[in-house]
């Protein structure tokens, strides 16, 4: 049997040098098949020009700032911020809005594109100035990536809120978290979703040009793939690192607009909450690795693509509470999805799954786990099931290894 896994990952390897692409591929029309079948209102049969309409939005939302993600992360970094940097953008274009046209903000008039291209402008720029705050923590004040992007983390979405409260109890009648949003312009980008999804492409190409036809993308993998030997080789790190968490946070700005044009509210409560992380799972599904210096473009669309139809497809299968597993089930995907590419890249050579004692207490866990996922979703006897089936088929996994090795 291992002899015709090692014959069939080489032959992969050999005459599909874009596995993790094809993978995708196959398994996002998997995902969309399964749907299809198991939802028991049949949207996709019934509603299928809608349903598209709905993946092709979100979709193109969670891609632009997963692009950004993915750069941070080809270069050898990290942004835990971008879920923030959404609500901020979207803040900020609302009070720079009201700011200029509190009249026709408080009666939801038009308040003119001039005024609408400045607090877009002023949006993109809080991206610019996040990013490089970015890197003064991590080049200067030589904080780890991680802590650097988990205090704005935090801090960011405080800022947004305080900045909505203290701008809405200065311009309008009375305080508030949210600023509501009626102009004609993001009306005909919620309306239409050419907008986001055109828009997605742009970036997406422009990004693909700057990582495979430019001397800065050359740099960033040698940033991610070896700082210190990309610094002797007379690359400025500094500012590579500058222009990846710059690109990070400016791609989360410019989605923060299109979720205010989406939801037509300002709400720095909610808006973006925990989409950072999504956007992580979007880059690694697509192929980045986290300790930066591989990754590439195509395969981050297809892991934003992918992972927006498993979140649909826990929406439409679950319905009542689907959000209560989407983080979960989003969680496992990206797990499965990176050990895939793990073994079919031979890192898991000679690896077994479940070795020594380790393994056989890891049985019981992963079994619980899944059956109660079932049982909560489907009931009782289908979670024992579940449960039973998990088991046993792990104890086999276990027996086939150990005679693998011996």
């Amino acid at each position: 049997m291992r002899s015709w896994y090692l014959f069939l990952r080489n032959a992969v390897q050999r005459w599909l040098p874009l596995h993790n692409e094809w993978s995708l591929l196959v398994a996002i029309i998997a995902a969309l098949a399964f749907t299809a079948i198991v939802d028991t209102n049949h949207t996709y049969f019934f509603q299928p020009l809608d349903s598209l309409r709905d993946i092709a939005r979100n979709s193109a939302m969670l891609g632009m700032f997963s692009l950004g993600a993915a750069v941070v992360i080809i270069s050898g970094g990290i942004d835990l911020s971008s879920g923030s940097m959404i609500a901020l953008s979207g803040t900020v274009c609302s009070v720079t809005m009201l700011a200029l046209a509190p009249t026709e903000m408080m009666a939801f008039q038009p308040v003119g594109w001039e005024i609408v291209l400045i607090a877009i402008l002023a949006s993109l720029f809080t991206g610019f100035f996040v990013g490089t705050l970015h890197t003064w923590l991590i080049t200067v004040v030589h904080l780890p990536p991680f802590v650097a992007t988990l205090a704005t983390l935090v801090g960011l979405r405080s800022f947004a809120r305080a900045l909505c409260e203290s701008s809405t109890s200065v311009l309008t009648p009375t305080k508030s978290a949210v600023i509501n949003v009626a102009d004609p312009l993001f009306k005909s980008v919620r309306d239409n979703v050419w907008f986001s999804v055109g828009t997605f492409l742009v970036l997406a190409c422009i990004t693909w040009l700057i990582l495979t036809r430019t001397v800065l993308g050359r740099h960033l993998k040698a940033l991610g793939g070896n700082e210190q030997a990309a610094r002797l080789a007379g690359i400025h790190t500094d500012n590579v690192k500058w222009f990846a968490y710059c690109f990070g946070a400016m791609t989360a700005a410019l989605a923060g607009l299109f979720y205010v044009a989406n939801e037509s509210v300002a709400a720095p409560v909610n808006q973006g909450r925990g989409h950072e992380l999504n956007a992580i799972a979007a880059a690694v599904v697509g192929g980045c690795s986290l300790s930066g210096g591989v990754g590439t473009i195509p395969g981050t669309v297809l892991g934003a693509f992918f992972l927006r139809v498993v979140i649909d497809a826990v929406s439409k299968i679950i319905k009542t509470g689907a959000d209560v597993y989407e983080g979960l089930i989003v969680g496992g995907v990206v797990v499965l999805a990176v050990t895939f590419a793990q073994g079919m890249s031979g890192k898991q050579d000679g690896r077994r799954i479940l070795p020594g004692m380790l393994g056989l207490c890891t049985i019981p866990v992963l079994a619980l786990i899944s059956g109660s996922l079932a049982a909560m979703t489907t009931g009782l006897g289908s979670g024992l099931a579940v449960c039973f089936t998990a088991i046993v088929a792990l104890i086999s996994l276990r027996i086939y290894e150990n005679r693998s090795c011996n």
